[in-house]
């Protein structure tokens, strides 16, 4: 059964105001089903898997348009980035907006095709695995900021979610038919992305390596980025795991989180936190068998914060905003702050903590904020697995993971 998306809402949005649109995405957030249930029936849709259609496109790109007109839905463009071209063309003769809708679950070679032939033509959509807004059928909020004390918003509480069980099953569309082997799908999926996503980036002759640096990441995630560590444990050099990590970002499996950073303030860390955008293939890579042995092992903190940093990330993404302006912090003197929501020149802290009761002693890293020159401080949240909200401080609540 299909489960609506809250990117819906964006994609026809952008239709309405762009020629083209461009979503992007890892492999199976569900790009694809989204497309075939949300677009007008008039809409021509093609997938460059298609050998047929890959040949085609590659061989004579003008015919294949001739062969798939406007308007039309063409599935994995970055097999055949030379399209952009001729799309441009098209649209062009047309003052038609939202007659080409392309997907694409890569972005190393999608963006240079978009920056050199689309600019000002092209609209971005970034697609991510459901969220928890989805599950719960309590989307359409937008963007997550922390509200003042005693805003405690629209969502009820969700009844019978297992959060842990959330977590660890992970926020892959096909996932959420309870009888799909998880470990199965798990282990399909990292062949495949081997097999396919790696090789159309770049060269790996060990493919081995890469998995053992693919596993390293998995075991970071939530750290700040280490390529060092990363070489060192997948047995490369400081370049190779470089290059490796810029895949993993490229094919969607990881998220690079930028700390905030301020011309004040000058002593604060540059370096950025690695986060895997799915906790389900963490958990598999990681030999976290279930959800309850990831909430008793070492690494429950890491992945629960994986999740909820996930979560924020997704209701900027799928309303169509700006994930910049989601931060951590970290100065000179190590001091940190979890996220730093960036609301124009407000700044709101929120810090990510596995307890279900929480004190203002959580919130007491937050005045590090007053030291930021030319910003103001908005509220702050403390996330934690609270039933409901509740207030910690005058500025600050508890918030439970639900009603992010």
């Amino acid at each position: 059964m299909y489960r609506r998306r809250e990117a819906e809402a964006t994609l026809l949005s952008l239709m309405g105001q762009f020629k083209v649109v461009l979503v992007t995405g890892a492999r199976q957030v569900g790009k694809t089903t989204m497309l075939q249930h949300v677009l007008p029936e008039d809409f021509r849709y093609v997938t460059l898997d298609d050998p047929r259609a890959g040949v085609l496109a590659r061989e004579d790109p003008v015919l294949f348009f001739d062969a798939n007109r406007l308007p039309v839905a063409v599935d994995e463009i970055q097999r055949v980035p030379g399209l952009f071209q001729q799309v441009k063309f098209l649209v062009d003769q047309s003052p038609e907006t939202g007659c080409v809708v392309l997907t694409g679950s890569q972005t190393f070679h999608l963006m240079q095709g978009v920056s050199e032939s689309l600019a000002g033509r092209v609209a971005i959509l970034e697609m991510t695995g459901m969220s928890l807004r989805e599950l719960t059928g309590c989307g359409g909020r937008g963007p997550y900021v922390p509200s003042e004390v005693g805003d405690d918003g629209r969502c009820e509480s969700p009844e019978n979610l297992d959060l842990w069980a959330t977590i660890h099953r992970g926020s892959m569309p096909r996932l959420m038919d309870p009888s799909v082997s998880w470990d199965a799908f798990y282990t399909g999926y990292v062949r495949t992305y081997l097999e396919r996503d790696v090789r159309d980036l770049i060269t790996v002759k060990d493919e081995a390596s890469f998995y053992h640096f693919l596993v390293a990441c998995a075991a970071r995630t939530g750290r700040l980025v280490n390529h060092s560590a990363f070489a060192r444990d997948a047995g490369v050099d400081t370049k190779t795991a470089q290059s490796w990590l810029s895949v993993l970002q490229a094919s969607g499996v990881v998220r690079l989180l930028r700390p905030f950073w301020s011309n004040a303030t000058k002593r604060l860390t540059k370096t950025p936190k690695l986060y895997f955008t799915d906790t389900g293939l963490a958990c598999h890579l990681l030999g976290w068998s279930s959800p309850e042995t990831l909430r008793r092992g070492a690494m429950a903190g890491q992945v629960f914060e994986t999740f909820v940093v996930g979560e924020v990330v997704k209701s900027y993404l799928n309303a169509g905003g700006d994930a910049r302006n989601v931060h951590f912090y970290r100065d000179a003197r190590q001091r940190e702050i979890d996220l730093i929501i960036q609301e124009g020149r407000v700044l709101h802290p929120v810090e990510i903590k596995t307890s279900a009761t929480v004190t203002r002693e959580a919130a007491a890293g937050f005045s590090v904020l007053n030291d930021v020159g030319d910003y103001d401080v908005g509220a702050g949240a403390i996330i934690c697995q609270a039933r409901e909200p509740y207030p910690v401080t005058a500025t600050v609540k508890a918030v439970p993971v639900w009603s992010i």
